[in-house]
Formats: C-alpha cells, sequence, structure tokens
C-alpha cells in the first residue's frame, strides 16, 4: 500500500517501512507525526483518489533525525554593472519512518461525495452572477478621439523669397 501526501509545501510517495526527507517538522527525534493532508491512497489497481484530500486517511511516521542539508553557494552576478554577491545557505530538513498508512476506506469516499455534491450549485451561481458584471461593463461608452491637428505652412525663408523675386522680375 502507498500514499501520496503533501508537507512543507511539497508531495511525497510514501509506503510502509521507507525513510523520507522532509522540510524541517517542529518534532523532536523519537517523536511521532501524522499527516492529514493525503491527495492519493494505492494498492495495486485500486486507488482512492481525493478531491482534493481523501478525508479519514493519515500516514503516520516516527522522527528519525534533524539535521541540515549540504552548503549551497549562491551568487547573484550581474554582467558590466559592478555586481556581484556571493553567499551560502543550509536548508534545515527532518528525516521521517512511515510507520503506517491509514486508507479513507469507502465510508470516507462516500462522505466526500455529497460534500462535493453540495458545493456544485454555489459554484454555478457565482458563474451566473459573472457573465452579468461584464455586460454592465461593455454598456459604458467609448472614449471619443481628439481631432487631429493639421501641421501649419511653412513659411518661405528668406533665400527662397529672393529667388522668386528675381524669377519674377527678369
Amino acid at each position: 500500500m502507498y500514499a501520496v501526501f503533501r508537507s512543507g509545501g511539497k508531495q511525497y510517495r510514501a509506503s510502509k517501512g521507507e525513510v523520507l526527507r522532509l522540510e524541517k517538522l517542529d518534532a523532536d527525534e523519537g517523536a511521532k507525526v501524522e499527516f492529514d493532508e493525503v491527495l492519493l491512497v494505492g494498492e495495486g489497481s485500486d486507488i482512492k483518489v481525493g478531491s482534493p484530500l481523501l478525508t479519514g486517511s493519515s500516514v503516520s511516521a516516527t522522527v528519525l533525525k534533524q539535521g541540515k542539508s549540504r552548503k549551497v553557494s549562491v551568487v547573484k552576478f550581474r554582467r558590466r554593472q559592478n555586481y556581484l554577491r556571493q553567499g551560502t545557505h543550509r536548508q534545515f530538513f527532518t528525516d521521517v519512518e512511515i510507520t503506517g498508512i491509514s486508507g479513507g476506506g469507502k465510508a470516507a469516499a462516500k462522505k466526500a461525495e455529497p460534500k462535493a455534491a453540495e458545493e456544485k450549485p454555489a459554484a454555478k451561481k457565482t458563474a451566473e452572477e459573472k457573465p452579468a458584471a461584464k455586460k454592465a461593463a461593455a454598456k459604458k461608452p467609448a472614449a471619443k478621439k481628439a481631432a487631429a491637428k493639421k501641421p501649419a505652412a511653412k513659411k518661405a525663408s528668406k533665400k527662397t523669397a529672393k529667388k522668386t523675386a528675381k524669377k519674377s522680375g527678369d
């Protein structure tokens, strides 16, 4: 039997006896922890998927070790800008051993279905309200464009005035 659960913003696939490295948990070494955010439970071809979570299912584990990962260098660099920042980072982690998976049985799956059915009509109401708001916004009059100005006629320069005067005088 295996399960997919969520912890620390990540999802993990776990089976009984497996050792996983998770984001840091607030628990002492040897303590028992339980993960309630189970997304999927499966065994062979029998798979139960939650929407988004399976109710009544959980993954239990014991904390083996708290620690820090290896050092990772962090470099921020912008070329030709005289900008270089260097630093390091070590991420905290927790090693846990999976001790058991309680898969949400058929009763838990049946309980989840009526909740989903109740939520669907509420979603339809909000969908009906949204187009009405869009129609009201569409009825606003369009902004008028300003009339384009014509460029003023260029005045003749002194040189061109003299040339035209000579031609007409000849």
